[in-house]
């Protein structure tokens, strides 16, 4: 195992809840597929049932999402470590990884970190670059949800309406708003969220660490901005860059068709 100045040996790992789908038999490198912030497993069921046809499927839940433990440290450092202990634990030697957004750049930080683990690097609509825009209004607008009045998801999405205006986001966003014992509770910790929002849109120094050789393909959505392959070509030389258009940020749910071709494509 190559360890770099990236060493993950003194940080703190949480053991990542996950669901596996396909048979191990299918292939020696199965697909960990890595979603994006405050998403979490579920949101990938269509594309994860899909792919398990042919290949052997892991969703994981990163820290501090889905049913995963909290913890307060949440940078790209700190996830790709929880994730290299996850193919520890699962004795994976090496893996295809997909990962979207915050889970694309957790991919290529372990690919950067540890290269021999990664068989093919798949990234969506994401680069390895610190981004201008802030998540601190968005959280705020979510803090500010008066739990313990709310009668019915409605009235969460009503409340939320000036401050986040797409309902399809809002509608997402509210995903990790549940149920407990009659009261509607943040399945997340929004101050965990807020505390960590600069390390999300950021990405860790690269100064120290050689480009990553491999497999790598990179999927942008046509009507996004999040990527161009100048981002890209200094730290993963060898990588492709393909746009999947009429798709956004979210391509994988706006065109699931074509994304999902283009990713079989890859693989196989």
């Amino acid at each position: 195992m190559q360890l770099l100045s990236t060493s993950f040996t003194d940080i703190q790992t949480v053991e990542l809840a996950f669901y596996e789908l396909g048979e191990a038999k299918i292939s020696s490198n199965p697909v960990i597929i890595l979603h994006g912030f405050f998403a979490s497993s579920r949101n990938w069921r269509q594309i994860a049932d899909k792919l398990s046809l042919n290949h052997h499927v892991y969703v994981l839940d990163m820290r501090n999402h889905g049913v995963s433990p909290h913890h307060m440290n949440m940078d790209y450092p700190s996830m790709a470590a929880d994730l290299l202990a996850f193919m520890d634990a699962h004795n994976i030697n090496t893996a295809n990884l997909l990962g979207h957004s915050m889970g694309g750049k957790v991919a290529m930080w372990l690919a950067l970190s540890y290269p021999n683990r990664v068989n093919k690097l798949l990234v969506a609509d994401i680069a390895p670059v610190k981004y201008q825009h802030s998540f601190n209004k968005l959280i705020t607008a979510l803090k500010s949800l008066p739990l313990a009045a709310l009668k019915n998801r409605k009235q969460a999405e009503q409340w939320l309406e000036h401050d986040i205006p797409e309902l399809t986001y809002r509608q997402f966003l509210l995903q990790n708003l549940v149920l407990n014992e009659g009261e509607y509770v943040w399945r997340v910790n929004l101050d965990i969220f807020y505390a960590n929002g600069d390390n999300i849109i950021g990405f860790p120094e690269v100064n120290t660490v050689k480009p990553y050789q491999g497999e790598a393909l990179f999927l942008a959505g046509g009507n996004s901005n999040y990527v161009c392959i100048n981002q890209i070509s200094g730290l993963f030389p060898t990588a492709q860059l393909t746009v999947i258009e009429a798709a956004g940020h979210w391509l994988h749910v706006q065109q699931p068709v074509d994304f999902l071709k283009k990713i079989e494509a890859y693989l196989t």
